[in-house]
């Protein structure tokens, strides 16, 4: 059982990893909501993991509310850098100073 675990959390480690580098590397404003998914997705496989080998339903439930707020997150953000775009044109983070003084 706990060899099974271990992959897992290798696994998620991993994917947060990715999820951070990315996030970090890019200044596309899409690649970096994207980045964002995947660390919540790696929380998302440690929820689970977790839950499944203290054979409880809590990692579950957890792991539903992380999936509606990432839901909402994508929501909100897609329509934040739709008005970017419109506005300036381009979704690169750099190029964007909207609330710059």
């Amino acid at each position: 059982m706990s060899n099974s675990l271990d992959a897992y959390l290798i696994l998620s480690a991993l994917l947060f990893c990715l999820g951070t580098f990315g996030f970090l590397a890019r200044r596309n404003a899409i690649s970096m909501l994207m980045s964002i998914e995947l660390m919540l997705n790696a929380v998302n496989i440690n929820l689970v993991a977790f839950g499944a080998a203290l054979h409880d339903l809590t990692g579950q439930v957890f792991a539903l509310f992380v999936i509606t707020v990432a839901a909402a997150e994508v929501g909100i953000g897609l329509a934040i850098v739709i008005l970017i775009y419109r506005n300036r044109e381009t979704i690169n983070v750099d190029e964007v100073n909207l609330l710059k003084w």
